[in-house]
Formats: C-alpha cells, sequence, structure tokens
C-alpha cells in the first residue's frame, strides 16, 4: 500500500501469481488422493479375488468330501464373484477383473455375492458351491 491506502500493482500481481499456485497444488493433491483411494479399492477387490481362487483351489487338490467355508466381506462394497469353467471373475462398479484356476475345469456356474457366506466342496462330480 502506499501512503493514500491505494494497492500497489506489484501486491496485486503477486497475490495473483500465489493463487495460482495455490490452486494448482490443491489440484495436483486431489488427482493424488483420487488415484490412491482408486488403487486401493482395487488392490482389496483383487486380494478377495485372490482368496475366492485360493479357496477354490485348495477344495480341487484335496479328495473327494473335503470342503472349506468361505465368507465374503459386506464392508467392501457391493461385489459379484463369477465362477465358471476354469476363471474366477470379479465385478464390482464399473470394473471388472478375472483370474484363471488352472487344473479346474467347472460344467456349472456359479454366481456369489458379496456379504454371504458359501460352502465349497468336493464331490465325485466335481466342486459344489452352495
Amino acid at each position: 500500500m502506499d501512503n493514500k491506502g491505494f494497492i500497489s500493482i506489484e501486491y496485486l500481481f503477486s497475490l495473483f501469481i500465489v493463487l495460482i499456485i495455490a490452486l494448482g497444488v490443491l489440484f495436483y493433491a486431489s488427482a493424488s488422493i483420487s488415484s490412491s483411494l482408486n488403487i486401493e479399492d482395487s488392490v482389496t477387490h483383487r486380494l478377495i479375488l485372490d482368496d475366492v481362487a485360493n479357496v477354490i483351489s485348495q477344495v480341487n487338490s484335496n479328495g473327494v468330501g473335503y470342503s472349506k467355508y468361505l465368507k465374503l466381506p459386506s464392508d467392501k462394497g457391493y461385489f459379484e464373484i463369477t465362477v465358471e469353467k476354469n476363471k474366477v471373475t470379479i465385478e464390482y462398479g464399473d470394473k471388472k477383473a478375472e483370474t484363471l484356476l488352472p487344473l479346474f475345469n467347472s460344467a456349472s456356474k456359479y454366481k456369489l455375492i458379496s456379504g454371504r457366506s458359501y460352502y465349497v466342496t468336493k464331490t465325485s462330480d466335481g466342486i459344489v458351491i452352495t
């Protein structure tokens, strides 16, 4: 400010530059946080998918009559897992992921929903999920 109370042009210009830098940093921080939350969500659902595939593989590799209990979490949002032929697929939101099950070939198609419990059993006809 000068003696008469007017703001100088240099002061306004520097304030404008600081405001632009602050907005740039805010935008960058927002994008980073959004990206990390997206990665966390993807990893969480991928771990659920791998857990289901692991349980099915364990039951398949053991003898007839072997069974395991599988509980899908409900606190990770709504998702659906489909078990068909030799792959397991998870769908949540607008995303989809799948994993292959080696040495497994199911003639049936199963749909597993989040928050529910399932019993995976090996019978003489193959794997049964109830």
